[in-house]
């Protein structure tokens, strides 16, 4: 299922894309030319590519919308270690060199031992 309305998705998406660039341009936004008569008329008239262009964008966000719930719903109560199968970390493992009550720490300059011999 979550295969197909990906599919879908990627449909849309690139019939969008063509769609948006097959479309006159009529210059308000970056002040590049298209064409006279944008003071006298309120808004143009609708095109079919323009019909076209807000199906299109209303189907991609409701492939979207549908593809989030899809990802939501498969990842519920697990997480993402999980689904990796990635080994437990180190600290909850047993080591079988280590005896069990042993203590990995380095020793401390309260220990017996010094850290570093002393040259006299």
């Amino acid at each position: 299922m979550e295969n197909v309305v990906l599919i879908i998705h990627l449909l849309l998406a690139l019939g969008l894309i063509a769609v948006v660039l097959m479309q006159r341009s009529e210059g308000g936004g970056l002040g590049m030319g298209g064409g006279g008569g944008g003071a006298v008329s309120g808004r143009a008239a609708a095109t079919a590519l323009g019909k076209l262009t807000w199906i299109l964008a209303a189907a991609f966000i409701v492939t979207s919308i549908t593809l989030t719930i899809l990802a939501a719903q498969k990842s519920a109560g697990s997480s993402v270690i999980d689904r990796l199968g990635v080994p437990a970390p180190a600290s909850e493992q047993s080591t079988p060199d280590v005896p069990a009550g042993s203590d990995l720490l380095p020793p401390t300059q309260g220990d017996n031992a010094p850290l570093v011999p002393k040259a006299d």
